[in-house]
């Protein structure tokens, strides 16, 4: 870790929490490798049931607690054992499921310049969304922010797509996420590489 960030009123302290964000504790996550910074975000979307926004079950998902009852979708995937370490909700709302100095399990068989286990080196971003539905103004205000304060703290070298780390085996955050307006919206030394 680098140093303290301060941005905008959002700061994540020496365990990795972010100040005045709600936590609530996945159990899904490990340490990481003692040799292994932060050098990475990556940036996902989620909805469940998928297309649809709203309601709970992406915080039971992380927490181990979907009930294969509640929708169809959800009997194939309540056996996962998923979680991020931020969730950006539609309207801008942020959740935190583990410390940014834990691995959290949402990267999946995953490489990025070569290096394998992307959770090893990441912290993970879901956005509340679907690959063919605009993201709203609110979440990207809020992913800069946290961006923001994120780079501050660790030596972040790129920002990318779960598509980027996964190609074939994942779309997300999708062609409607606008890279060119998430990159104008971070300063221009932290900035993801061009698109």
């Amino acid at each position: 870790m680098t140093r303290k960030a301060e941005t905008r009123g959002l700061c994540i302290d020496a365990d990795g929490l972010a100040s005045g964000v709600p936590f609530v504790a996945s159990p899904n996550f490990d340490q990481r490798p003692a040799d292994s910074a932060i050098e990475l975000l990556v940036i996902h979307a989620i909805s469940l049931p998928p297309g649809e926004f709203g309601g709970s079950a992406i915080e039971e998902l992380f927490l181990n607690r979907l009930d294969p009852s509640a929708h169809p979708y959800y009997a194939g995937i309540v056996a996962l054992r998923v979680s991020a370490h931020f969730l950006v909700r539609r309207d801008g709302t942020l959740i935190q499921f583990v410390p940014c100095v834990r691995r959290a399990w949402h990267a999946g068989a995953s490489s990025w310049r070569g290096r394998p286990r992307c959770n090893d080196f990441s912290v993970g971003v879901e956005l509340e969304g679907a690959d063919d539905v605009p993201f709203e103004d609110a979440q990207y205000d809020e992913l800069a922010r946290l961006t923001r304060a994120l780079m501050d703290t660790y030596p972040i070298a790129d920002i990318v797509g779960h598509n980027e780390i996964a190609p074939g085996r994942k779309t997300d955050p999708g062609a409607h996420f606008d890279w060119k307006r998430f990159r104008a919206s971070v300063p221009p030394e932290i900035s993801p590489r061009k698109r």
